[in-house]
């Protein structure tokens, strides 16, 4: 089931055309994934505490609209695809309007404090699989 969060555009996001930069949606999947494992009941940070970290393998992104200065962005995210060391999220973010302004994939791996990919822990994985 998908997560949906919210991102305000402020002018700092946007670059000299007036439109948000095209880097930035990187940070709006990142903020959808973060939220879309928090909700999953999991911190981050204490995963990696414990020895388990998820880094950017892939990533893939479609530009189909200008998001610009003072619009409210819906990131929705959902999980694709996972399995012990990867983990596949798509977003989609649509303005205030509900116009479609990027589509992206994101492959994570897991890894370890050495930077080895490793299983991630069963219950991460089960609880993101529901």
């Amino acid at each position: 089931m998908p997560h949906t969060s919210k991102v305000k555009i402020y002018y700092s996001d946007t670059d000299c055309g007036g439109v948000v930069y095209y880097a930035n949606y990187l940070k709006y999947f990142e903020i959808g994934r973060t939220e879309y494992i928090a909700a999953k009941g999991f911190d981050l940070k204490k995963l990696m505490e414990q020895g388990f970290m998820f880094v950017v393998a892939r990533q893939e992104v479609e530009y189909k609209y200008p998001a610009q200065y003072a619009d409210e962005l819906t990131v929705e995210t959902k999980m694709a695809e996972i399995s012990p060391i990867k983990i596949v999220f798509e977003n989609i973010i649509t303005n205030q309007n509900g116009r479609l302004t990027t589509k992206g994939k994101t492959t994570l791996v897991c890894v370890n404090k050495s930077g080895a990919p490793t299983n991630m822990p069963a219950e991460v994985m089960g609880a993101l699989k529901e």
